[in-house]
Parts: structure tokens; sequence; C-alpha cells
């Protein structure tokens, strides 16, 4: 394009008078009672129009009994999760305590990008909640970069929002619905105040040891039992998006709204995963699994659930029995029973697992030092944990960590206690 064009298409800026711009084709067909492009497509695949302020967005419904099955677990399994929360005394971030099943909603998002900024549109915003006989799931489709008032008019108008529950949410999705929520924040619903279950967090508290990326269709092959079929992989969605935009033809975007419609019913059967997990209704659960729920009750402050759930798997010789008496004996510390943390990490103290070795040691250190005053105990565990972090691929010609700096300084002090206890009187 010459200087010359480009300058003529700066002249409405520059004078402060803006052209009219013409009102898009797929308005005009709205305005016009028109049919919208391709809508015998669309009613194949239970999706209707919503008007608002003379523009539309598509949205797409459906429902399923609570007898059906989504990988390892029936919808109506998460009915049993509510209510057993609401039975527990204890207090967790995933607990459904004080809400019924219908006050969770499962929330995902389509957008053109994986950034933030007001440069990236969502075009697609999912959710499903569940009733007292089935799951309803609904998806507000962006038919044109214009439509986003009706599009938010229709997201805001048809969720009662108490709880959500999403995959990552926190730091993406939700994150995302307020930047483009306060382009239209004029026309449209206020956003809610809600609760938030981020169910990305506690799946990697559980399964960081099993599933190497946290990916939400990995978690799903690999701990719910659920594998997609001709799936539409997620990265590929914003050109999807853009082929739709220019041809209209919604049969790729179609592909879109079932993977979206995947991720929000494995919400479903994630939440329950997870609820069974931590309350102890998964009977195949596994030793290490276990061993994880303790450790997430004992970082909440739950300390008799976690002791409850550290004991359950404490007897015998497994790695996981060792981890759980190895966390029994920090509970025990933190309530000041000093005889009984020291008696497990007596046990802890022979341990395989270096890394447990060396905390067990250091603890039993402490403790003859500080409490016996037994001055050669204390020595003794400290060369037994630097002698176990030698082992552990560290070697002599290593710079100093922090580590072993402070063992150091722990060994020369003993010593000099020593001798000091050593001279004639």
């Amino acid at each position: 394009m010459s200087l010359k064009n480009k300058l003529n298409r700066m002249k409405p800026h520059l004078s402060g008078v803006h052209k009219k711009q013409d009102t898009p084709p797929e308005i005009q067909q709205v305005l016009g009672n028109q049919e919208i492009p391709y809508m015998e497509m669309w009613k194949e695949e239970n999706v209707s129009p919503f008007y608002f302020d003379g523009n539309y967005c598509l949205v797409r419904e459906v429902s399923y009994p609570l007898g059906n099955r989504h990988g390892n677990y029936l919808f109506s399994d998460f009915c049993r999760a509510v209510s057993r929360w609401i039975e527990e005394p204890f207090a967790h971030p995933l607990s459904a305590a004080g809400h019924q099943p219908s006050d969770l909603v499962f929330f995902d998002t389509e957008t053109t990008g994986l950034g933030g900024g007001a440069g990236n549109t969502i075009f697609l915003l999912g959710h499903a909640s569940v009733s007292d006989n089935e799951v309803r799931l609904k998806q507000h489709i962006l038919p044109y970069p214009g439509a986003e008032v009706a599009l938010y008019q229709s997201f805001l108008s048809n969720v009662d929002y108490t709880t959500l529950v999403t995959y990552n949410g926190k730091a993406f999705d939700w994150p995302q619905v307020k930047t483009r929520h306060t382009l239209v924040r004029d026309h449209v619903p206020k956003l809610p105040s809600f609760g938030h279950f981020d169910l990305y967090h506690g799946s990697r508290r559980m399964w960081k040891h099993r599933v190497e990326k946290m990916k939400l269709s990995i978690v799903e092959k690999e701990i719910l039992g659920f594998e997609r079929k001709d799936d539409i992989p997620g990265f590929l969605a914003p050109m999807i998006y853009f082929d739709f935009l220019e041809r209209k033809n919604p049969e790729g975007l179609l592909g879109v709204i079932k993977h979206n419609e995947h991720d929000i019913l494995s919400l479903i059967t994630l939440y329950t995963h997870l609820s069974f997990q931590l309350l102890g209704m998964d009977e195949h659960q596994t030793g290490r699994e276990i061993f994880e729920a303790g450790r997430w009750f004992s970082h909440v402050g739950e300390m008799s659930r976690a002791t409850e759930t550290f004991l359950s798997i404490s007897d015998g010789d497994t790695a996981e029995s060792i981890a759980a008496r190895h966390a029994l004996a920090f509970v025990h510390k933190k309530n000041k029973q000093w005889e009984d943390a020291a008696a497990l990490w007596m046990q802890t103290a022979e341990s395989c697992d270096t890394s447990i070795q060396k905390e067990a040691c250091i603890e039993l250190a402490k403790h003859f030092e500080h409490r016996k005053k037994n001055y050669e105990a204390a020595l003794a565990y400290c060369r037994k944990a630097k002698s176990a972090y030698l082992s552990d691929g560290q070697d002599k010609g290593q710079a100093p960590n922090i580590f072993m700096s402070e063992l150091d300084r722990r060994i020369a002090r003993l010593l000099k206690k020593i001798s000091r206890n050593s001279e004639p009187s």
C-alpha cells in the first residue's frame, strides 16, 4: 500500500470524524429475520441463537442422565461424594460441605490463544451442573467478533454461580473472562462472586509421582479411565475457530465444541475421584495415593485426619509405609510428643530412601542434643546424615550447599560440647 493510501485511511482518525462502519452481514441477517448461516447444521447439534441488543450468540444445550458413565464413575457418584463431604467434620479445600450438588458449576473455556491480555478472545464458554436427575451442559459460542455483548449476556444470565470447578481456571480461564468482561461490562451483568475449586492443583498433589505432564487429557487416560476418540487437540482450536469465522461452516468448530464438552464432563469425574480419594471411598486406592492424601490433610492443618490416614498404611516395609511413619513423626513433633516422634525416626533413619534417612537423622540429632543432652548420640546421627548425603549422588569435591554447611556447624558444635564434658573438673 502506498504512503498516500495509508494517509487517506488515517484521515477520519486525524479529523475526529469516524466513518460509520458497515453492519456485519451476520447481524444484517438477524435484523432482517434471515436465517443464520448453516442454522440447520447447528440445530442438529442442539444449538439455538440467543439474541441481545441487535447481536446474537449461539447456545448449545445437552443433558445426560445421572446413570451415564464418564470414565470410571457414574455421574450419580458425584452426588454421593457431595453427600459424604456434608457428613464429614473436617475442613478441606475441596470440601463441598454447605453445598448441594447443583451449587457446583463445572467450567471451561476455549480461546484464540494461550497468552493473557485483551488480544486473547474467548470464543466458547462452557459449563455444566448436576441436578437431582441429570447433568445439564451449556456452551455459549461467539459466532463473530462483534457479538461479545450477546455472549456474556447469555452466559451471565443463565448460570447460578455458587462455586466454580475448573482445571487451572484460577490461573487462566477466569482471568481471561475478567479481561474480556471489562470490555463489555457497561452492557452486561457484573461478574458474580463465588468459591473456586481448581482441580489442577489437587491433581498435582495426588499424582505428580505418576503423571509427568498434568494435561487434563493425560489425567483422563492415566487416572480417570477415560480416553478420547478422534479428539481435536486443544492447540488446533484457535485455527479452527478462525477458519469458521471465514467460512461460517461449523463442521470443524463442532469438533472443538465436543472437545470442550469432554473437558467439562471430565471435571465432574475428576472432582468425584479426588473426593473419593480424600474421603477413603476408593476401593482401589494405592498406598502412595493414601500417603499423598495424608500429606494434603497435614498441609491444611487437619492433623487428626492426617494421623488417621498415615496410620492406615504405616505397618510394613513398603516405601509408602516408611514414608507414612516418617510423616507421622512430624505430626507427633508438632503435637510436642517428642518420644513418639523419636521412636518413629529411629525406624526411618534406617530407610533406603536417603532423603527420608537424612531428615530422620537430623531430627534425631536435634532431639538428642537439645532434649536428651546426649551429644555422642547426636553426633552419631549427624555423621549418619552426612553419609546419606554423600551417598546420594554428592561427593566431597562439590561446593558445600546449605545442608552441608549447617550440618558441619552442628558437628563442630557437638564436638566442642563433647570435649568440654570430657575435661576433668
